[in-house]
């Protein structure tokens, strides 16, 4: 089982292997990540992007990791769990997220869930906060296995519009609610049963229930650790590992992948996992994703000085049809010099002229020491893999948490093992490890 070395592609080879599978990675980067890696010296990233510098006064090159794809994680999710149940969190140390904010009428406001953040915000009235409190409490006590949790509502057949109609809840605070708590980047889940909303919104109150200020975590020194505690993980159960070669060819007999050649050599196999870029015949493209990673020498205003935030600026307040997002880490995070942010602002492409749908987002990091553009194809497999035996993930998208790559992560594990994916399944033995 071959792999390019992508974040999601790095976790599977790590619970594959932990399933008894041999894996072997082949990747045509030097670093771990493929398109999501972590760029360091802060010189590779001006050279990627043929920006001419840095300038003086950006303190030591190597003191900078630069996320070209940043996720936060929640803390109670699904990446978070993997990272649990299969140790590799023994590999990696996490920091909070400062703060979660959500953009509305032209400022940004601290994302309420706790009581007091209710109480104290200024996104909704006296009446909304008395109806937000009662559809939070709702699903807070809210159990797919117990009807009486339900208030007569369907969770597989009542939309989630029709619950917002139930506590009668005005237009911001189903805005805010739909897009920062459940992180819903458009708005079709209205019209949807109601049940993935509500454990979206019940995660992000457990996530931040662990810790106080927000409930994403982020690594200390980038994301780049994380594909690399996951190959750590593999080769500890005998995969093996070929960086910097490249896949010339991807060798098919009666119509099912049996090997790949790199450098003259066949690797024979019985399934491939890959990016969309080792397989370009095997994909096809449903939008763009427009990024723009921004150096700091100050916190985003507002935001009470954090020293990183994630804002969510919902759509409809951009007369937008899906949202953007600014996540920001800094020196807090160790990815940058004492004084020095890193905020990427991020977003699907649905015009022509992709900068000027961020413009919103630049505006609240003003003022920007530089900015890197990349606009990325965002690619989804064909078919699923199971008659080629090659499985192909999708490319990473617009949004800056991880919940999307887990699902991907899901199905590519259920197609490629024939078994739904179970964290149980992953938990180590500690006494055997003892």
């Amino acid at each position: 089982c071959d792999s390019a070395l992508d974040l999601s592609e790095c976790i599977l080879s790590g619970l594959l292997s932990i399933c008894g599978k041999k894996v072997l990675h082949i990747d045509q980067n030097p670093h771990y990540g493929g398109e999501g890696a972590s760029i360091s010296p802060l010189e590779e990233l001006y050279k990627r992007f043929q920006v001419p510098g840095p300038p003086k006064g950006m303190g030591q090159g190597k003191e900078w990791t630069i996320d070209l794809i940043p996720k936060f994680l929640l803390s109670n999710g699904q990446l978070v769990k993997m990272l649990l149940y299969t140790e590799v969190t023994r590999y990696l140390d996490f920091k909070v997220v400062e703060g979660s904010y959500v953009y509305q009428a032209g400022k940004i406001h601290k994302v309420p869930v706790t009581e007091a953040d209710t109480q104290a915000s200024d996104l909704m009235g006296m009446f909304d906060k008395r109806r937000f409190r009662k559809l939070l409490l709702f699903v807070l006590n809210f159990d797919e296995h117990d009807p009486r949790t339900f208030l007569d509502m369907d969770p597989n057949r009542t939309t989630m519009r029709d619950v917002f109609r139930h506590f009668d809840l005005g237009t911001d605070a189903v805005e805010f609610t739909g897009h920062a708590l459940a992180l819903q980047s458009g708005d079709d889940y209205l019209d949807q049963p109601c049940l993935q909303t509500l454990k979206r919104i019940k995660l992000y109150s457990d996530s931040l229930a662990r810790y106080d200020h927000s409930p994403y975590l982020y690594p200390l020194y980038g994301l780049g650790e994380l594909p690399q505690g996951f190959a750590r993980l593999s080769s500890q159960n005998g995969g093996k590992y070929l960086q910097n070669r490249k896949v010339d060819d991807i060798i098919i007999e009666s119509g099912r992948v049996v090997g790949v050649k790199s450098h003259g050599e066949v690797f024979r196999c019985k399934q491939l996992l890959c990016d969309p870029s080792y397989a370009p015949g095997r994909v096809r493209k449903v939008g763009r994703v427009i990024r723009v990673i921004c150096l700091l020498n100050h916190p985003i205003r507002n935001t009470h000085d954090a020293k990183s935030c994630h804002i969510i600026i919902p759509h409809t307040q951009v007369q937008r049809k899906s949202d953007i997002y600014v996540c920001m880490v800094s020196f807090g995070h160790n990815v940058a010099p004492e004084g020095k942010y890193i905020a990427v602002v991020s977003t699907n492409v649905e015009t022509s002229n992709p900068e000027k749908e961020v413009q919103t987002g630049l505006a609240l990091l003003e003022p920007i020491m530089q900015k890197f553009i990349s606009i990325t194809d965002l690619m989804v497999p064909t078919d699923d893999g199971r008659r080629s035996q090659i499985f192909v993930s999708r490319s990473y998208d617009a949004t800056t948490h991880s919940e999307t790559e887990c699902e991907d992560i899901k199905d590519l594990f259920r197609h490629m093992t024939g078994a739904e994916f179970s964290f149980e399944d992953f938990q180590r033995d500690s006494e055997a490890d003892d």
